[in-house]
């Protein structure tokens, strides 16, 4: 496992909260991408294992490292999690994940007509004289529901032509998994009593079929026939396993389920998107400044910033299901039946299926709360063992961290990213463009940076950092310290983050400013680990920063910024010589022989797309 990876994303904090239920886990790159989708009969077990495996495939090993958070969604059952696990790949279409080329088609279970019916795969059109039941979310499904079916009640599957030209029964009779019509070793009342069965099972009858073969188990084991009943009872408990309903596909039509649930003075809103009667997924919203508010209030206030900001992506659905009644309930139905120009009902008093709609959002609700609370706890103690191995006197609130990236200086840009004890401040995050350098200076690069960020706190009274790293070694700290005096700026603790001899991550060297020599922490320590995680987020942001500027001047020409050539100079200059790398291979002589080309003029191209040997 990467270390760099694992302390981004603090893999132990995650898996202490994460709960044994079955679900589906939803893995996201640096830039919140989903990246894999995959279901688990435990969450806990399931997700331990991709951090715990020494020798997985170069696939898995790819996944892991590019890993920084994870997302959950806890189901009821298996079943559940498998229809949600597909709807979400359907959707996301993640990068790690198998994928369909053609998902045009879903998958259905047909059965056919006549004395001997069979069961068996189908898709596309239904032309085919029969019943057909479905659709089914994937292949997979059918097949193991088909599977399921044939040892509880062993109809046979075989083709017709198959069918019709045996002689003697196939391996499915020897292991009873058919009850071999075509070699007559059933009569034709018995079969259809399977085929009854199956049809109620695939109906959704379950319970009907589970009645009945408890009453057939209890008058075999009466009559002592104890092979039959234990046999019905194999019946039974097949039945009951995978006849589990299916609270994620349920509904018909379309509408969001939402929960509250507070803890600690936090809030968390929990969002389940349902259309066309398939679970889209879920969203999880902490709001703000909700201290002193109550569940009913959180979840009313909720409700109306997000359905009425004037976003596409927010439609509202004909009906919300909620875990508490708002106070404004009638007011929220009016207003939001007015932006959908339908009615919408707003409902927290549900039973039934809709009921477990609701209970289902409000453990994912419980289950989320807990992890960012855990999260927060951790962050917390990074900060005060960081007070600690520096020897701060106070805990910091706030760190800065600034890094470099260019490409063998072209497009040079400096990033700083801002965290607090919640982590990071994305609002603050600022990016600098570098210029007037000579191009690869880092040390430049970096004063520069440091000027301007802060000559601007100071002018604008901003908030200073308390601790101020800085990606690089003595020389990035020299410039610092420059700077900071230049600007008076005091109270400030300055920390280099060198790369340690091997450039390994935990071999980290830190260089205190004031003091003499460098400090390496224990690779498992948490206060290296939350440096690590500011310095990464600082090179992530300076490297999106760098490849944004240098996209942006690879789509101009440097002769646009030529005074005195404009577009229809530029224009004749390149179509005599053929383009612009032919333009910079040409001395002045060639340049100016171009009509409307001056020999001043010539001399200025030239030294624009030579600007080494000035």
């Amino acid at each position: 496992m990467n270390p760099d990876n694992q302390e981004t994303f603090d893999i132990q904090g995650f898996l202490q909260t994460l709960t044994t239920r079955p679900g589906v886990y939803r893995m996201l790159d640096g830039e919140g991408r989903i990246i894999y989708v995959g279901k688990a009969r435990s969450l806990k077990r399931r997700v331990s294992s991709y951090f715990q495996r020494r020798d997985d495939s170069p696939k898995t090993r790819s996944l892991v490292a590019q890993i920084r958070s994870i997302e959950v969604t806890v189901t009821q059952t298996e079943g559940e999690a498998l229809l949600l696990e597909n709807n979400l790949i359907k959707k996301h279409r993640p990068r790690y994940n198998v994928l369909l080329r053609d998902d045009k088609s879903y998958p259905y279970i047909f059965l056919s007509e006549g004395p001997f019916p069979r069961l068996g795969f189908h898709r596309g059109r239904r032309r085919t004289k029969g019943r057909y039941f479905g659709p089914f979310p994937n292949a997979s499904a059918v097949r193991e529901s088909l599977s399921l079916l044939q040892k509880i009640f062993p109809v046979r599957q075989c083709e017709d032509s198959y069918y019709a030209n045996r002689h003697r029964p196939c391996l499915q009779y020897q292991i009873k998994r058919c009850t071999g019509p075509c070699v007559d070793r059933v009569d034709e009342a018995s079969y259809q009593e399977d085929v009854r069965h199956s049809v109620m099972f695939l109906e959704g009858k379950s319970s009907q079929v589970i009645d009945e073969l408890v009453q057939r188990m209890e008058q075999a084991s009466e009559k002592l026939e104890f092979e039959q009943a234990a046999r019905y009872r194999d019946q039974i408990v097949n039945l009951r396993r995978v006849q589990e309903k299916q609270y994620v596909s349920g509904e018909r039509g379309d509408l969001d389920v939402l929960a509250v649930h507070q803890q600690a003075g936090i809030s968390c809103v929990e969002v389940f998107f349902i259309r066309g009667g398939r679970n889209l997924g879920n969203r999880i919203y902490y709001p703000r400044h909700t201290t002193h508010a109550q569940p009913d209030e959180v979840i009313g206030a909720f409700i109306a910033q997000y359905y009425l900001a004037n976003r596409t992506d927010r439609p509202v659905p004909p009906e919300l299901l909620l875990n508490l009644e708002p106070e404004d309930r009638e007011l929220l139905e009016q207003v939001l039946g007015e932006r959908a120009g339908r009615k919408v009902a707003v409902t927290a008093k549900v039973r039934g299926d809709r009921a477990r709609w609701v209970e289902m959002a409000v453990r994912n609700a419980e289950h989320a709360l807990k992890a960012h609370l855990a999260t927060r706890s951790s962050q917390q103690k990074r900060f005060e063992a960081l007070q600690e191995e520096l020897g701060l006197s106070e805990l910091p609130r706030r760190i800065e961290c600034f890094d470099i990236s260019h490409t063998q200086g072209e497009a040079t840009v400096a990033s700083c990213v801002v965290f607090d004890n919640n982590g990071p401040l994305k609002s603050d995050y600022r990016r600098f463009n570098i210029e007037n350098i000579t191009p690869g200076d880092d040390y430049a690069a970096m004063h520069q940076a440091l000027t301007r960020r802060f000559r601007r706190l100071k002018e604008e009274d901003g908030k200073l950092p308390d601790l101020l790293l800085i990606d690089g070694g003595k020389g990035q700290i020299t410039q610092a310290e420059a700077v900071l005096g230049d600007l008076q700026v005091a109270g400030v603790t300055l920390v280099g983050v060198a790369k340690g001899a091997s450039r390994r991550p935990g071999l980290e060297q830190l260089i205190i400013s004031g003091h003499n020599g460098a400090v390496s922490l224990p690779p498992d320590s948490p206060a290296l680990h939350l440096i690590q995680h500011v310095r990464d987020e600082a090179h992530r942001f300076a490297i999106a920063g760098h490849r944004q500027r240098r996209a942006k001047s690879r789509r101009s020409s440097p002769l646009e910024a030529i005074d005195g050539l404009g577009p229809k100079r530029r224009q004749q200059l390149l179509r005599q010589f053929g383009g612009l790398q032919e333009v910079v291979r040409a001395g002045v002589e060639d340049l100016s022989s171009v009509h409307g080309i001056s020999r001043q003029l010539a001399q200025r191209i030239y030294d624009t797309l030579h600007p080494d040997e000035k």
